[in-house]
């Protein structure tokens, strides 16, 4: 197996994906971009995607991570509007192209329509979110984005299923499409509902970190493929089992978190440049056997079904978005107003991406009785052109109207000092703790040792008010953030004396490798309370 095309992949989109932080452009539409223009440059290796790798090893990691930094209280509290999104606005959008496509195209069989409209129905869980965070959308708004693209995926992938059979001449029926989901569906939860707990119980008594980080990777690959294998949705098992997962990390040793947190940013980052990458290296394979479809004919064709893709969602949107509110005394009091603006976001932000170019992808070449698939070819260009279409305009100009429609920032000053309180709360907790423990005899300490302890939690509950405080005139700094630059100044030239003691071989390098860890772990714990 030649190994250079895969290195070039991760180590051209990971440089772009740098290269894009500096840039007012969203990291995905400049790898995108960047996939389009190589794809044409002679030499550069075939990079067809392959679904048999796409789904099963790119997307459980994804979903995984998206999830696990997920509120699963957010999420449940806005369930109504992520479930009309992510069940029945992909239904919705799933007939409406289907039945748009079937009445434009010539010969295009109205299942072979609705296997398109599945394929370009979901939103990508990748691209929403990334814009989101850029921009500083509300949190509200955030939340329901976030669980639409983690539960999308199960129902178009169903629905996908469901049309193909219906296409390739398995006798699909309406009520057995409706059976086919549901098992999916509840199959896919309740494969979750049996691995969260004991995947937990397994983080939480292995005390190994490199085991437990082991566990880590392996979690979301182990709940996909156990729900696959017994025909239920993969994507709602990762979901599941991630979002209990998130919710309990608190349970976990500090160490595991620590390391856990880094490698899975790392993972994510490479993952998510390089199925940006791909899908605009995917450019020469569509193209590809368009034959009478070729030029103006195919062009207008993928304007048509980008402009009802876009439409599809204002129409979806905006109805389940106020008229439940209208209708409905107790969504009213028990749902904060959501507003046209967010609605028009919601509506807006429904770039496609990498997922529907796999489903696609994974389209059989033949039908029963071995004729080839209808218009395989066409709906693979248009799939891709759907999903270009939105990742360019959609994405370029949702930071914009973000702006364009003012929301209101972050209360930071509320926030801080909600993070005051809580911290206060802490503390005195930890004190009255740690009274009852110095008045048991098997656990006393000298005056000063017991001293510090009480001073390291007077300097956490002061740090966050600090924050509140008057800036340095000088250097325009908080004194807490002053104290902990002088903190990282003393660790560093500890550090630096360690390392000179073991280039004199006063120390070994194995215990300068425990005496580093030792201030890189002090470092981080500085670096995450200025955070």
């Amino acid at each position: 197996m030649d190994v250079m095309p895969l290195l070039l992949l991760v180590a051209g989109s990971t440089a772009i994906a740098a290269a894009a932080r500096r840039t007012p452009v969203p990291a995905p539409l400049l790898l995108v971009a960047a996939g389009l223009v190589v794809s044409f440059v002679p030499g550069i290796p075939d990079y067809t995607l392959d679904p048999d790798v796409v789904l099963p090893l790119l997307l459980p990691p994804l979903l995984y991570t998206s999830a696990s930094d997920s509120s699963y209280l957010d999420l449940r509290a806005q369930f109504r509007p992520v479930a009309l999104l992510s069940v029945g606005y992909v239904l919705f959008a799933t007939f409406a192209v289907g039945w748009v496509a079937y009445l434009i195209i010539p010969g295009l069989p109205l299942t072979a329509a609705l296997v398109l409209g599945a394929v370009v129905a979901p939103p990508d869980a990748v691209a929403a979110t990334a814009v989101a965070r850029r921009v500083g959308l509300p949190s509200r708004i955030t939340t329901i984005l976030q669980g639409e693209s983690l539960l999308n995926d199960a129902t178009a992938i169903t629905a996908y299923k469901v049309a193909l059979a219906a296409a390739v001449g398995a006798g699909a029926t309406w009520a057995g499409g409706v059976v086919e989901f549901l098992i999916a569906a509840v199959g896919g939860v309740g494969v979750g509902l049996v691995l969260m707990a004991p995947l937990h119980w397994l983080r939480t008594h292995l005390r190994e970190p490199l085991l437990q980080n082991t566990l880590s990777l392996l979690i979301p690959f182990v709940a996909y493929g156990v729900a696959e294998q017994v025909h239920a949705s993969g994507v709602l098992a990762v979901v599941v089992v991630a979002l209990y997962l998130g919710h309990r990390a608190w349970e976990v040793d500090f160490a595991t978190r620590l390391q856990e947190e880094a490698v899975w940013k790392m993972v994510a980052f490479i993952l998510e440049s390089a199925v940006f990458a791909l899908i605009g290296l995917q450019l020469p394979v569509v193209l590809k056997g368009l034959g009478a479809y070729e030029g103006a004919l195919a062009a207008g064709y993928a304007v048509v079904l980008f402009l009802v893709v876009v439409v599809t969602r204002f129409v979806w949107v905006y109805p389940t978005t106020l008229l439940p509110r209208l209708l409905s005394r107790r969504v009213r009091e028990r749902e904060e107003d959501p507003t046209w603006r967010g609605a028009m976001v919601t509506s807006w932000a429904g770039m496609r991406g990498v997922v529907s170019l796999a489903i696609a992808f994974s389209i059989p070449l033949t039908v029963h009785g071995g004729r080839p698939f209808p218009q395989r070819n066409l709906i693979l260009f248009l799939t891709f052109t759907t999903v270009i279409g939105t990742l360019v305009v959609q994405g370029l100009t949702l930071p914009p109207l973000i702006r364009l429609l003012k929301f209101p920032g972050r209360d930071r000053q509320a926030e801080t000092l909600a993070e005051a309180n809580a911290q206060a709360q802490a503390s005195r907790a930890a004190e009255g703790r740690l009274d009852e423990l110095l008045a048991d005899e098997r656990n006393s300490l000298p005056p000063p040792l017991a001293d510090r302890l009480r001073q390291v939690l007077e300097s956490r509950r002061n740090s966050v008010w600090e924050r509140l405080g008057q800036a340095n005139p000088v250097t325009g700094e908080s004194v807490d953030d002053t104290y902990r630059r002088l903190s990282r100044e003393m660790i560093s030239s500890e550090r630096e004396v360690f390392v000179r003691l073991r280039d004199l071989r006063y120390i070994d390098d194995e215990m300068l490798r425990v005496l580093l860890r030792r201030l890189d772990l002090e470092e981080a714990a500085a670096y995450r309370e200025a955070v």
